[in-house]
């Protein structure tokens, strides 16, 4: 049995990696990735906490956050469509007005 100090370390790296991908890069391709990676480290904290005290909470919640996330994986990709289209970039530092 892994303890429960592994799966925290690895979520505690991965959201750290996250948090550097967000503030670091500015491809809004990567910012939204590393949000994905923050997601994905918080559901894992969810499911180690729900496996050590045998409910099911926790994966419930896992469940909705990825339903959420995956939501926001449409929006957030037909947007940069749409400004890509317009500003023939997804820098980030080029995206300061809301003008077409």
């Amino acid at each position: 049995m892994v303890p429960i100090s592994y799966y925290l370390t690895l979520a505690i790296i991965m959201f750290v990696i996250g948090i550097l991908g967000v503030l670091i890069r500015r491809n809004a391709l990567v910012v939204f990735m590393s949000l994905e990676l923050m997601f994905n480290a918080a559901n894992l904290i969810f499911v180690a906490f729900s496996r050590q005290y045998q409910t099911l909470n926790g994966q419930i919640s896992v469940f909705f956050v990825m339903s959420v996330a995956a939501a926001e994986v449409a929006v957030g990709l037909a947007l940069m469509v749409a400004i890509f289209r317009t500003k023939h970039s997804i820098d980030v530092d080029q995206m300061n007005s809301l003008k077409g």
